[in-house]
């Protein structure tokens, strides 16, 4: 007499194995050689740091020996902070003793930031967040510079084409380096991480928000004209100039110089003029005090 079919294949339940090897946390900041490299989860313990014995090594004075380990049990994957100087967070909040991580949750390790996949098929989403890498900003959670530039291309052929107007807004923090200097670059770090999130709320879906470079932004305004531009940019000046930016026990506050270009279509303008008209405003603006629109 056969078995029964299901003798070769049912597994006893001793715990739900199926997570171990089907999670990883990819490296996504900061850029570098390091970018997009992915370190599997098992059964042993990860423990990441300084220190030249750990299993995750991060050479940065912002991390310490041994920072924080993952560990898998029979409830998931778990971070635990192993009484570090900075702290650890997950999704930008700072964690106390364990913290469970989620399917695409941001785990951030003094000034490096992974991403924990554990989706059904980590493959798939392994390559998705390397194409993600190409095109968002791992830190701001933005646009990056290549994304906003294939974006302005697109739109400016469409303005060209049909006589449709089309705006630009960059901006600048104001004396960004005193932050770094007085507070700390984790502190600078976070400055960009929240203005970017405060920032994302007032952009429609249409436009393209991007971080250009360092402490500069820009937004790419579809069917905008000048004048809607200059309100955008006057309502993103006062947002960041009300704003507290809280960090640890510090405080501050922070301003942006902003310039704007727009075109009714009619100009035949390059995506490299449109950048270089609205970064001659920005520097304008700049020039004229700071925290002020020039367009």
């Amino acid at each position: 007499m056969e078995k029964p079919v299901t003798e070769t294949w049912v597994t006893p339940m001793r715990r739900p194995v199926s997570a171990i090897n089907t999670s990883c946390l990819v490296h996504i900041y900061p850029t570098g050689v390091a970018m997009g490299m992915r370190y599997a989860i098992g059964e042993k313990p990860l423990v990441l740091g300084r220190g030249e014995d750990c299993d995750i090594r991060i050479t940065d004075h912002s991390v310490s020996r041994k920072h924080a380990r993952i560990d898998f049990d029979p409830e998931g994957v778990k971070v635990t902070d192993l009484g570090s100087t900075n702290g650890t967070f997950v999704n930008d909040r700072l964690m106390q003793g364990v913290a469970s991580l989620q399917d695409g949750d941001y785990l951030r390790i003094g000034n490096c930031i992974y991403r924990f996949l554990a989706g059904g098929n980590i493959e798939a989403e392994y390559h998705e967040e390397i194409y993600r890498l190409t095109i968002i900003d791992a830190l701001t959670q933005t646009h990056n510079q290549r994304s906003l530039l294939e974006f302005l291309d697109r739109e400016l052929v469409r303005s060209n084409r049909h006589g449709r107007p089309l705006a630009v807004v960059m901006f600048d923090i104001d004396f960004f380096k005193n932050v770094n200097d007085q507070f700390g670059h984790l502190a600078g770090d976070f400055a960009l991480r929240e203005l970017s999130n405060l920032i994302r709320g007032t952009v429609r879906r249409e436009d393209l928000f991007a971080r250009y470079g360092g402490e500069e932004f820009a937004i790419v305004l579809v069917e905008t004209g000048l004048p809607e531009a200059r309100d955008v940019a006057e309502r993103i000046r006062g947002l960041v100039g009300k704003h507290v930016f809280r960090f640890e026990e510090s405080q501050f506050r922070l301003t942006v110089s902003i310039g704007v270009c727009a075109t009714a279509g009619d100009e035949g303008l390059t995506t490299k003029d449109m950048i270089r008209r609205a970064d001659e405003k920005l520097y304008a603006a700049k020039n004229a005090g700071r925290d002020q629109v020039t367009a």
